[in-house]
């Protein structure tokens, strides 16, 4: 696997990384499973001053880290610049958060003595994680283990090393002690090796659903923990009461938010038929005036595709849907640029039997259906392997709320656009994954939630749980 950054609007190599050799896995190791023992005398208190630290490092290095990662894999320069921002939001809720979120918990019980839940750290964790946000990614899983006392491992995708080893760098200068992040740019081989190791207790992975079942597969071979945030087909619902106004404005941007390539893109229009003309007629419209160009300029609204690659499966999936009766609305012509550029394409008529009714398109296509019924509507956004977010507008919102109930997913935002926020937990269901990350949730995944009872003396009449009490003398 080789590890190279080239800029998908210019093509351009612009550095190739060597890979990790197995003497340098095994000293990182080394070095946090000692951070790993050393966290156990420090406080919490300490730590999050740490990670305010590193808040504050991102930030006064944010147009370094946003011109990297626009570079590494294109999106749009503003895009890149928000993500910055959202890393050392993170890392700030975290840091204000994660001592209330970790307090021993107090349990009721008939038992004899006090009882509580101590949230302890387990071990090294190793993290997989994706291209598409080469930053927020790394936080969302760092962060709360930082909090926790867990040292990160990380192994990012091949064609974003710069940003990757940027990120990690300016954390480690920040003030991060030696071992609570470090970057590998690990063979799949060495991944299995060091999710084996004993000294690694955990996994977490984003990405697609081949690369979960590899690390699940390790993992769970190992009795180790772990997360696991897929893909996603995700439904955005509009009803026939919906203000058009907010839809018509929200669901392109819902959609070509990073050129497309977002696990919880709205994938799927799901359009009662009484405003589905006029869905479709906005959406072509918005879609028609993106403009294709340098990400790194301030006019341009369409980014280009992270890699060529990335656009020739986007391509052949489209194609494929096209000849099993897709109609295509607008789209699918190319873009004159140089850079890896996808025209936004609208698909109609997909039936069921066609592979583009259940398959993932990571880039900006979007499947419009026409339902007849809300309830048509649910079953239809339920009807698919993935459930990891979604959106349901509906002219009122508590209506709109009981609909996203009955939607088969991990999240789901009502009159409004996808937001991923610190205290707002992540995560989906089916072959999206399982586990959350961020919030009270993510900050609990990789804990040891051990359980201690403190009595004076035994109570040797409490028969609970199977202990018998024996009168030795008979």
């Amino acid at each position: 696997m080789a590890y190279k950054s080239i800029n998908p609007y210019t093509n351009e190599l612009i550095k190739e990384y060597p890979n990790t050799t197995d003497e340098e896995l095994e000293k990182t190791l080394s070095s946090a499973e000692a951070l790993y023992q050393d966290w156990k005398n420090i406080s919490i208190t300490e730590r999050a001053q740490q990670l305010h630290n590193v808040a504050a490092g991102i930030r006064s290095n944010a147009s370094e880290l946003a011109k990297a990662c626009t570079i590494d894999m294109g999106k749009l320069y503003r895009e890149s610049v928000g993500e910055v921002e959202l890393c050392a939001v993170i890392a700030d809720w975290f840091a204000d958060h994660g001592e209330e979120l970790l307090k021993p918990e107090k349990v009721d019980t008939i038992a004899t003595g006090e009882a509580e839940i101590l949230h302890q750290a387990t071990g090294v964790i190793v993290m997989v994680e994706p291209w598409n946000f080469p930053y927020y990614q790394i936080m969302r899983v760092f962060a709360p283990n930082f909090m926790v006392g867990n040292p990160v491992i990380l192994k990012d995708a091949s064609n974003i090393p710069t940003s990757a080893q940027l990120f990690c760098d300016i954390i480690a200068k920040s003030g991060a002690p030696k071992g609570a992040l470090t970057n590998l740019f690990l063979s799949y081989d060495q991944v299995t090796k060091a999710i084996e190791d004993p000294r690694v207790q955990g996994a977490a992975l984003t990405g697609s659903e081949r690369g979960g079942i590899s690390v699940a597969g390790a993992a769970g071979k190992n009795l180790k923990k772990n997360t696991m945030e897929l893909g996603g087909m995700d439904a955005f619902i509009v009803l026939g009461d919906a203000n058009m106004n907010d839809v018509n404005d929200i669901a392109w941007r819902a959609r070509l938010y990073n050129a497309g390539q977002v696990c919880t893109s709205s994938k799927r229009f799901i359009v009662m038929d009484s405003v589905y003309d006029e869905f479709v007629a906005a959406l072509k419209k918005n879609f028609a005036a993106v403009k294709p160009g340098d990400p790194l300029n301030s006019d341009t609204t369409l980014a280009p595709m992270n890699t060529k690659n990335a656009k020739e499966k986007l391509q052949k999936q489209l194609d494929e849907a096209i000849d099993n009766g897709a109609q295509v609305v607008y789209g699918n012509e190319p873009i004159d640029l140089p850079g890896q550029f996808f025209k936004p394409t609208i698909l109609a008529n997909i039936t069921k039997d066609n592979p583009a009714y259940h398959t993932e398109f990571f880039g900006p296509i979007a499947s419009v259906y026409k339902v007849h019924s809300e309830q048509e509507a649910i079953n239809l956004a339920n009807d698919n392997p993935y459930g990891l977010g979604g959106i349901v507008f509906a002219g009122d919102a508590d209506h709109g709320a009981e609909v996203a109930a009955k939607v088969e997913t991990g999240m789901v935002f009502v009159n409004n656009f996808m937001a991923s926020l610190p205290e707002l937990p992540f995560g989906g269901v089916k072959l999206s994954g399982y586990g959350r990350e961020m919030s009270h949730l993510g900050a609990m995944a990789f804990t040891n939630d051990k359980l201690v009872v403190k009595a004076q003396k035994p109570d040797m009449t409490n028969l609970a749980g199977g202990l018998i009490a024996t009168d030795p003398e008979k």
